[in-house]
């Protein structure tokens, strides 16, 4: 693999066009995910809220240059999403952050300030060796369990092992099974946090090689 595409059969870098089936395959795998739950709260259309909220994060990841990665299905539907950040994140757009703004506003200050509780205390946990972060990983809800999550993970780790400055891959998860899960593909617990009584997290660490 290279900076300017995976070498995995099916997976691909997007570029921004592909945003918007992007933040659509992203808002479904994650439709019921602590996170998201937690973070929007109670009331408004959740869905039209979920999808913007979805939208910021992956527009981030464009906006700063990290890899954003697709698998597409045999009749060329994009079936599955990972977002990265580099271990040498580039600076947003003043447009961007403007733009930004202008989504948290409409989303709430109470939202926004879930959000960042929830970052801080994630943050705290990640490895202090130069990585890189994989923020989001997901499958259509139909098409999960067929493997499609584990080609996405294995280019993710691909663009890390052939970074020389890069020590390994970071996540968090918010869902218990998934520590299980990860752990399997050689990832292990490098912090828990418990951010409220409903929600926990935790960041797990992958060394290149592992």
């Amino acid at each position: 693999m290279n900076r300017n595409g995976p070498s995995k059969p099916g997976v691909v870098e997007l570029d921004e066009l592909a945003v918007g089936e992007a933040v659509a395959v992203l808002a479904d795998a994650f439709h019921d995910y602590p996170v998201m739950r937690f973070v929007l709260g109670p009331g408004g259309d959740y869905d039209s809220r979920l999808h913007a909220l979805v939208g910021l994060f992956v527009r981030a990841r464009f906006a700063r240059q990290g890899p954003v990665l697709g698998l597409h299905g045999a009749d060329g539907v994009l079936v599955g999403v990972a977002t990265m950040t580099l271990p040498r994140e580039r600076a947003a757009s003043v447009s961007f952050g403007d733009w930004r703004e202008h989504l948290w506003r409409m989303l709430g200050g109470e939202s926004r300030a879930r959000y960042e509780a929830f970052s801080a205390a994630a943050n705290g946990l990640e490895p202090t060796l130069v990585h890189h972060h994989l923020n989001m990983i997901g499958v259509r809800r139909d098409l999960q369990g067929r493997g499609h999550a584990r080609a996405l993970l294995d280019a993710v780790h691909e663009l890390a092992a052939i970074d020389p400055g890069s020590a390994g891959v970071s996540l968090s998860t918010e869902h218990a099974p998934n520590v299980a899960l990860y752990e399997r593909f050689g990832y292990s617990v490098a912090g828990y946090a418990r951010v409220t009584p409903e929600l926990e997290t935790w960041v797990m660490f992958r060394p290149s090689g592992g």
